[in-house]
This record gives structure tokens, sequence and C-alpha cells, in this order.
């Protein structure tokens, strides 16, 4: 029989104890985390917002101080400070590779609105204290409507992209007469007749881009937004036609910017340097027939590292933040310089880069499911032939034989399934073979870690035996991303890495959707199947889903009726102390069915009537006030 105690009499091993460095190992922090997230000395998981920081902020903490404001979990994190800091980053690393490389123009700052459209983060980039951005870039005519007062009160550029309407270009061409700085970028040729058309007619001159349909293209999930079959953009044929419209208006002095995008989260940092290239060969092309390009915009692309290996993997970057600066300005200025032409302002749309680590998702575990721990087996004669063998197998294994053994009890299980399909075997017997596999499967599992077995036949085993943790949240609300298009995201404890992990598991959410679990989880060398988490005890557990603040805010849906989740906004003061700036409390049942165009005083009025045709007792009330409560509470579990 697998019994640790006849094993460790023959078996003796030196054991470390577990130390926060290997947790930080285990889960990569030090990959992903950019010098933000770290560990404390009692195993709490921290996050500073100032990059390698002396002063941390415990995230036990401030959910301690959520849970004694009687705030539920899941609790959506925000620190609005990382925002500025990511900014910096990126607005820095362009100076100093203009000024190291003797690049003759500047850099800008634009931030695609599309990447999170929460007005925390926009007015968070805009404050007055951080002059940095240069613009915001906006994709469609509600994205300009939410920028426009913005424009008007900090003076920043519109960068207009997307499809256009007449309305469109009225709204964005009338923003000119009170602020010069509005650029509308041509995406389609038929846009170019309607721009100078609505100038003429509202008597303005406008400021015109134009995007380009790159042969390059990106690499991962988006390569496709590049290359020359992408949505948005002109072919060279269609920017020729633009040029020639413009000229024979006596505008082609309004065209000034280039623009491109060849996809979000470049992988690879050779896709950059080639589609910079081909961009500034079109760039110099466009100023030596006349154009007035002013400004060079590479768009979005700039990566960011989620799985902690710095490859060029769908979820990674194979390059820094520093290289990729480095080559796009170097790659800029070695064109400009043999053709001997200007060189344009740099503007970069990095969103995701600056906005994905300024929020985090913290849910609590209420339980684990597919936890298989049985009592031991008694056989009796009367039991079939099949469940002796099963009996005899479990008391025989051991470390030397399991890899023989574990095929042996998979054929016998198949039996026994037979068996009991053929009316052979009643429920008991078949009850008593599976729990007998299944304690065969963990003295495999056992003794395979023993000797450090990674075979593909214990990991399918490790897999099949694993645990699901019951996460308190929706992934369909909260990181939508990671349904639709298997983005990874960071996932660790937030507390216990100063022990060491005994379980594996994958998380599942609270849906009723098979879909609704997370099962690939960030590694150094390659992504993983299992995640490495404790042994739940009496104590609440809770695990942070870190780096979530570009896009899946606002591409989250209602799945199932699980609605938006408390927010948090925290702000660090220049120690470790912190306070809560901003809560925005959790949808509440009735928020959410609302938001599906139900009343909920109509289904109360619905509710009372049909009761009140029945016999009206106090339980009928009791059940009526009971139901009003609950329609003002929260839509996740209570534990």
């Amino acid at each position: 029989m697998c019994t640790p105690g006849d094993h460790f009499k023959i078996y003796f091993q030196v054991v470390r104890l577990w130390r926060i460095e290997d947790s930080a190992e285990l889960y990569g922090i030090s990959y992903w985390g950019s010098g933000y997230f770290g560990i404390s000395e009692n195993g709490n998981l921290t996050i500073a917002t100032k990059k390698d920081s002396p002063y941390w902020i415990e995230l036990v903490d401030i959910v301690g101080k959520l849970n004694e404001m009687n705030l539920k979990p899941p609790f959506l994190l925000r620190f609005p400070q990382l925002l500025h800091e990511r900014l910096r980053d990126v607005h820095s690393a362009f100076l100093r590779s203009i000024g190291e490389s003797g690049y003759g123009g500047t850099y800008h700052s634009a931030f695609p609105v599309k990447v999170n459209q929460r007005r925390e983060v926009i007015e968070g980039l805009l404050h007055p204290g951080l002059p940095l951005i240069f613009g915001l870039e906006v994709g469609s005519k509600p994205e300009l409507l939410l920028a426009i007062p913005y424009q008007a009160q900090y003076d920043v550029h519109l960068l207009c992209n997307g499809c256009k309407d007449d309305a469109y270009i009225t709204l964005a061409l009338k923003t000119i007469q009170f602020n010069k700085n509005t650029i509308i970028v041509i995406d389609d040729v038929s846009e170019t007749r309607l721009i100078i058309d609505t100038a003429k007619e509202l008597n303005v001159i406008p400021q015109i881009g134009i995007r380009t349909k790159l042969y390059s293209k990106g690499s991962g999930k988006w390569e496709s937004s590049g290359g020359d079959t992408s949505k948005f953009g002109l072919n060279t044929t269609e920017i020729l036609e633009v040029i020639k419209t413009l000229e024979d208006n006596e505008m082609l002095s309004s065209l000034n910017m280039l623009h491109f995008h060849i996809g979000s989260q470049i992988t690879a940092v050779s896709h950059i340097q080639k589609a910079v290239k081909e961009a500034a060969r079109i760039y110099v092309k466009l100023q030596t027939m006349g154009a007035n390009i002013q400004y060079f915009d590479i768009g979005g692309g700039l990566g960011v590292n989620y799985d902690s290996s710095k490859t060029s993997s769908s979820s990674s970057i194979n390059y820094t933040l520093q290289e990729y600066a480095n080559n796009v300005v170097s790659t800029l200025k070695t064109i400009c310089d043999e053709e001997n032409v200007p060189y344009p302002t740099i503007i970069s749309e990095s969103g995701r880069a600056i906005a994905a680590h300024h929020s985090m998702l913290i849910i609590n575990i209420p339980g684990r499911k597919n936890v298989k721990q049985y009592e031991e087996v008694t056989v009796s004669e009367k039991d079939s032939s099949i469940v002796h063998e099963l009996h005899d197998c479990y008391h025989n294994i051991n470390i030397k034989n399991y890899e023989e053994y574990y095929p042996a009890a998979i054929e016998l299980k198949e039996e026994l399934i037979n068996l009991f399909n053929l009316g052979q075997l009643g429920l008991e017997e078949k009850s008593k073979g599976e729990t007998l596999f299944w304690k065969i499967c963990q003295c495999v599992t056992s003794f395979a870690s023993k000797e450090d077995n990674t075979s593909e036949q214990i990991c399918k085993l490790e897999k099949y035996l694993s645990n699901k943790y019951l996460g308190n949240f929706s992934i369909f609300q909260s990181i939508p991303d990671s349904w639709a298009i298997d983005q990874l995201f960071p996932i660790l404890p937030i507390h216990r890495l100063n022990e060491k992990p005994t379980c594996k598991g994958t998380i599942i959410d609270l849906t009723c959707d098979s879909d609704g679990e997370i099962n690939q989880f960030v590694d150094q060398t390659h992504t993983k199947e299992l995640l490495e988490l404790h042994h739940l005890n009496h104590d609440p557990y809770y695990l942070a889903i870190t780096l979530i603040g570009a896009y899946q805010d606002t591409m989250g849906d209602y799945h199932n009726l699980f609605g938006a989740v408390n927010e948090v906004h925290i702000t660090q003061k220049n120690n470790d102390n912190w306070y809560i700036k901003h809560i925005i409390p959790s949808d509440t049942t009735a928020n959410v069915l609302n938001n599906m165009k139900y009343e909920t005083t109509e289904l109360l009025k619905t509710l009372n009537k049909a009761l009140k045709e029945r016999e009206q007792t106090t339980e009928t009330e009791n059940f009526i006030k009971l139901y009003e409560k609950e329609l003002g509470k929260h839509t996740y579990l209570n534990a």
C-alpha cells in the first residue's frame, strides 16, 4: 500500500525550507512585474507605484481594510500613479534614444482611448502636473465626443481615426475653430473628398494625416492588423490618389502626419524595425512630393511581458522598452540622413504598455472542486475479482514499480467500467473499484514527484487529478480576453508566499459555462496548464490577477448576469503609507437587471400580484422582503 511511513523508511531526502525567493521565481514576478511587484518578508505580495522603490504596499493590508469597511470581494484595485509612471518610462526611453543618437526631432505620446475609456484612466493621464501626453487617439464618433472636452481643457491634440461619417468629420473640423490641435487621419480614400468639402464649407484649414497600409506585419495574436490585407489604411495607389486630390484642391500643405499601425502586442523587435523602415521610405517620398509631414505616428504595438518568458511568444516580448525606442529612432534617423529630409516628430500610441500594470483583480477562493480524498476501501470475498485485482495493485505499488503498475491500473479500470455497463457489477463494487483506482493514481503522482518525473504520462495524470479552485468572479466580466483570445495574465496568491504551494490546479469562475476556466498560466519558458497553489484552510485565500489595465474594463459582459465588481483606487504616499482615494461600488443585481431592460419595480409588482392571488401568509411577505433585499446586493458570492 502507498503509505508515507513505509517509504520514508527507505528513501530519505533533505528538504530545504521554502523561501519567498522561491515563490518569486515560481510565479515569475521579476520577469513580468517590471520592478513594481515584490514579496514582503512575511510572504505577502506587494506593489510599488515607482519602479524598484524601497516603499511597498502589501495587498493583504488593502484587502483587510476593505473587509473592515464591509466591502465584499472580488475587488478591482486601480493604482493611478502607475499610469503616470509607465507614461514617464515610455517618454524617457524615447528621449534617451533621441539624445544619444543625435536625432534632430522630438517625441510625443498619444493615448489611444480604446485601450481604456474609463474616466479615471483618461483624467489620470491628463493630470495637469504631468504634461507628457501630446494627445488622445480616438477611433469612433463616441470616443471623439468623449475627448473633445478634454482637448478644450488641456489643449491636447486629437488624432481622429476609424470609420467616419459627415457628423464625425464636421465635429472634428469644428474643433479647429477653437483649437488648432485636431488631426483627421484618412483611413479610406472616400474620406478625402468629405474632409475637403466640409472644411471649405466651415472655412477652416484642416490638419490631415494618412494611415498607410504597410506590407510589413506585426507578430503575435494581432499580426493580421498589419499587412496589405489589413482592415484600415491606404495602399500606395490610394495614397497617390489622396495626394492628387489634396493638390488639386490646394490642400496638400494640410497633410502633416503619416500614420501606420501593424498590430497590438508586437512580440518581436525585428518586426518593429522593418515596419519603421518601410514607413520612413513613404515619409521621404511624401516630403519630396510637397507634403508638409511633421508627425511620424508609429501607432501602437509596444508590448507587455505577460507570460514572463521574454520571448516572441504571443503573450510576451523579446525586447525591452529601451530597445523598442532605439529601433524606432535609429531606423528613422538612418533613412532621414540618407535622403537628407527633416526629422519628423515621432508619435507613439503605446496604450497597452502604459495602462496594463495599473490595475489588478483580487478574488477570493471559496472552495475547490474535483478533490478526491476517499476513505480506505474494505474488500470482501463477495466482491468481484476485478475489485480484488485493483486492491492488490494498490497494496503492491511502490516507487520502484509505479511506472509498470500505472498502465495496468488503467486497463483494470476500463475493465471495471465495461463489466458495470454489462450489468455484471453493482454500484457498491463500482465505487470500490473507482476509489482504488484514484488511490493508485495518487500514489503514482507521489512517487513521480519524489523522482522529479515529468514525463508526458505523468503530466497528463497530474492534470487529471488536479483541483479546480473556485474563484469568486466572472472571467467574462473581468478578464474577457482570457476567454476570447486565450490572453495570459499573471496570477498568484497575495499571501502565504513564504509557504510552499503543495497543490496544483486550474481556476474556475462562477458562471455556468465550461469556458469559464483558466487553464493556461505564465511560466518562464512556456505556458503551463496547472498553477501551483496552497491547500485551503479555514482562513480566506486570495489570488491576484494582474496586468489587466488594458482593454479588459470595457470589453467585459454580463454573462450569467454577473456585474461590475467593487472598484478601489489606491494612492501611495512617499513612503509605505497609502490611502483609498475613491471607491466605485459594485453593480447590484438591480443594476444588472436594469441594464438588461428589466424594471425591478415591475418585477416586484409582478411577484406581488402573483403571490397575492394565492393565500397571503407571513411566509409570503417574508419571501417578498427577501427578494427585494437580494436585488439590492452585489451579484457575487458572499463567501
